[in-house]
């Protein structure tokens, strides 16, 4: 299988809402507009910054036709299908396939604690449930499961099983990863933090949360580790991290703020769904400083 589709940067997608709160088919196709012509390797459609587990089957069917209705053959497109329960997932699984999507990911089942031959025989059948290949989503800070690689290696047993999205915080797992899967396996590497880190310790691409609100940051972090220019490397992963510490310090989730960063870049796509909560009162009046630190990042390196 070719594998160069899978290589680049690739916005985790956000949920897209109208002014009521419902999903938005013309506010999604504008951020699929936004990032593809930002020049974006992909997305990861319906995972943690869609909200997938505040939202319906209904709903995140919608989201993921939309996204594929706008920019399928223009974009790799990987569909999240986590779910509440197996049967959810490979409705969702199956859905994608139908759409054109590229491949499909998964997190661990979530809520329980699960036994490892639980996990196995849930990540197994949404992966047999379609032809696409599948992308492992370890993520163990949310879930509470943290892939062993005990049980990555019997996952690698099936040809279908290309690439992890691993989000765990500590480098080394992506080594980890990438040694016992070799050369033609796709890792990706999940903390918007380390992007850089992650990159020279063997990740291939990148899948995250925090892109969307600066794809232009996260792509030059790309070209300056892909033509090895590691001073900057080093140096825009430090103004990355400055925003994300940012991102994260004011009242409500990280993705209301990001999404009120968007709304001052030309893309409004709502707000974000209850339980996460909103941006309000005089943090409001903070997001013009963070839109400032990336505009000011963007100009530093591009001249």
């Amino acid at each position: 299988m070719k594998l160069e589709k899978y290589k680049g940067i690739f916005p985790a997608f956000y949920a897209c809402y109208d002014d009521l709160g419902e999903i938005s088919e013309s506010r999604t196709k504008d951020l699929c507009n936004y990032l593809y012509n930002k020049g974006v390797k992909g997305l990861y459609v319906g995972g943690s910054s869609g909200e997938c587990i505040y939202q319906n089957l209904e709903e995140r069917k919608a989201t993921l036709k939309y996204v594929s209705d706008n920019v399928k053959g223009k974009l790799t497109l990987i569909a999240h299908v986590g779910a509440p329960s197996t049967r959810e997932s490979v409705i969702l699984a199956k859905y994608a396939e139908e759409l054109g999507y590229d491949a499909l990911s998964s997190i661990p089942p979530i809520y329980f604690n699960f036994s490892e031959s639980s996990v196995y025989k849930y990540w197994t059948e949404i992966i047999d449930s379609t032809d696409l290949p599948f992308i492992i989503y370890n993520i163990p800070q949310t879930t509470g499961y943290n892939l062993s690689i005990n049980l990555f290696k019997k996952l690698l047993e099936n040809k279908k099983v290309i690439g992890v999205k691993n989000s765990s915080m500590p480098v080394m797992d992506i080594e980890r990863f990438k040694t016992a899967a070799g050369e033609d396996f796709i890792v990706f590497n999940g903390p918007d933090e380390q992007y850089v880190s992650g990159r020279l310790i063997g990740a291939d691409s990148g899948i995250g949360g925090t892109y969307g609100a600066m794809p232009e940051l996260f792509l030059l972090a790309e070209e300056f580790v892909s033509t090895g220019n590691f001073t900057n490397a080093r140096k825009i992963q430090s103004d990355i991290n400055d925003i994300i510490i940012a991102l994260c310090s004011l009242n409500g989730s990280m993705y209301s703020t990001i999404k009120e960063v968007l709304k001052l870049r030309g893309v409004n796509i709502g707000n974000v769904r209850g339980p996460l909560e909103p941006v309000t009162g005089e943090d409001l009046n903070k997001i013009e400083d963070i839109k400032v630190l990336i505009d000011k990042a963007i100009l530093k390196y591009r001249g």
